[in-house]
């Protein structure tokens, strides 16, 4: 396991990118909207982790929940995992409260679930399994053979 990213909640990318990107000099790898989760997103490398952007596309998605609760900051931690559904079993039996009983695609075509942070010491978790980004796993992934 490693840290993949930090998810950082803001109120808009653009004008977040101006802190990270032209005063901090990180790189943007990647921008993309997942529209099923109700975010845009946008990828800075840093280092060997990367920061995640997170810009709701409406008030009522979860990070725009999180955004009227809470304000623009971190909001969450991700974990890069080898099987994430080996993981989540083993939270399972553990007690541990997941708000994702089975993975779902997230950015970067990326198999994604979420802890609750009841049961993570407060913190918003979130495990990563990489992925060969094809279609035939972006179809197997949503069950759709």
């Amino acid at each position: 396991m490693q840290l993949d990213h930090i998810g950082i909640a803001t109120r808009g990318i653009d004008e977040a990118m101006e802190l990270w990107i032209k005063t901090l000099g990180l790189g943007l790898e990647h921008t993309e909207e997942i529209a099923e989760q109700g975010v845009r997103v946008s990828m800075l490398s840093l280092g060997e982790t990367q920061l995640e952007l997170l810009e709701p596309l409406s008030a009522d998605s979860p990070v725009g929940r999180f955004l009227e609760k809470r304000g623009p900051g971190i909001h969450h931690i991700a974990i890069r995992v080898d099987d994430i559904r080996a993981e989540l079993a083993k939270l399972k039996t553990t007690g541990a409260r997941l708000i994702d009983e089975t993975p779902r695609i997230g950015a970067r075509g990326c198999l994604v679930a979420f802890v609750h942070p009841s049961s993570a010491g407060g913190v918003l978790l979130e495990l990563v399994q990489h992925q060969l980004a094809t279609a035939e796993n972006f179809i197997n992934e949503r069950n759709l053979f």
